[in-house]
């Protein structure tokens, strides 16, 4: 058997293991794949009935912080009519060993299939007994704009100390200063050095933009940015990152897109890493959309995705589909 066989494919929270041939009273095993912290095993087991378990690597770690997983897991038959088995949605279950999770498949499946595995969540048991940490709780965005900002930015925004801009947003306006903008962004830097409308009438317009994404762009600016704001905006912030020239939370924002992507919005962020020169965030939903052949799931989505994307990324699209047809 070549070691293909046991390799389990992976992006951000996915796993998908492609089993050609399972004879019967056959076990396998899959060799370890990360996800989040740990090291993890697939195996199979059939007799009369097929069973699937999903476990961590036994380690320190595994003993120490054994991993409460949330997931989803199918198994799909790859050939035909795809026919697809669903276990009901696992919540927090705490794994150890290989007879923690067991899942007794009673229909027989023969010829090739996938296991597919979708992590929701992961956490470790708090070490005080308290409630369990989500290891994906924290995202970068706070991290960064804290070290970029000192903590009193915060009060000059929230409190509106000695505000010098307006800064228009589609819905609303807030007070800002100059000096704070002009230091975190060249564009903003460049508007005020030059006799330009913004200097002139102390105004910004951002009218992309409504006044709870811009409130949120601001925080991050400042470092006061809330974890929860980031990921409901990080579209928004994605495009005032590019517009105003912000590395740091551009980079930000591609990192957070690639930890979580799933059938509801692959599309949309592919059409952005497009539109913003993301290649490991284009990259990933490549994949997510061909290797792990995601693109069956969403057909009507994707034909509405055919009509109003760029030209140039569905030609992308169908030359990624092509060479994963060449290949299977």
């Amino acid at each position: 058997m070549s070691d293909s066989a046991y390799k389990v494919e992976t992006t951000c929270r996915l796993a998908q293991w492609r089993i050609d041939n399972l004879a019967s009273c056959t076990y396998r095993k899959s060799d370890p794949f990360k996800i989040g912290n740990w090291n993890w095993h697939i195996s199979v087991e059939k007799s009369r009935l097929l069973f699937v378990k999903l476990f961590p690597e036994i380690s320190n770690l595994t003993r120490g912080t054994p991993p409460i997983a949330s997931f989803i897991i199918r198994v799909v038959s790859s050939v035909g009519d795809r026919k697809a088995f669903t276990h009901p949605e696992i919540t927090d279950k705490q794994l150890k060993n290989s007879e923690d999770f067991v899942w007794q498949i009673e229909v027989p499946l023969t010829g090739k299939f996938i296991i597919d595995i979708e992590f929701l969540d992961l956490k470790t048991p708090s070490p005080d007994g308290g409630e369990p940490c989500s290891i994906w709780a924290e995202g970068v965005a706070k991290k960064r704009s804290n070290a970029t900002a000192l903590s009193s930015f915060s009060r000059m925004l929230s409190e509106s100390i000695h505000t010098d801009i307006t800064i228009n947003a589609s819905n609303g306006s807030i007070g800002a200063h100059r000096a704070v903008l002009a230091a975190r962004s060249p564009v903003f830097r460049s508007m005020f050095a030059h006799d330009l409308k913004e200097k002139e009438l102390s105004t910004i317009n951002i009218s992309d933009m409504s006044i709870e994404a811009c409130h949120t762009f601001l925080n991050y600016i400042y470092g006061s940015i809330q974890h929860e704001d980031f990921l409901t905006h990080r579209l928004a912030l994605l495009g005032a990152a590019d517009k105003y020239d912000m590395d740091d939370l551009k980079e930000a924002c591609h990192e957070s897109l690639l930890e979580d992507i799933d059938t509801k919005n692959v599309l949309e962020r592919l059409q952005s890493a497009s539109l913003y020169q993301l290649p490991k965030l284009k990259t990933s939903c490549m994949r997510y959309l061909v290797k792990f052949s995601k693109i069956f799931d969403i057909r009507d989505d994707f034909n509405v995705f055919m009509q109003c994307a760029d030209r140039d990324l569905i030609a992308e699209v169908f030359h990624e589909v092509l060479n994963a047809w060449k290949g299977f």
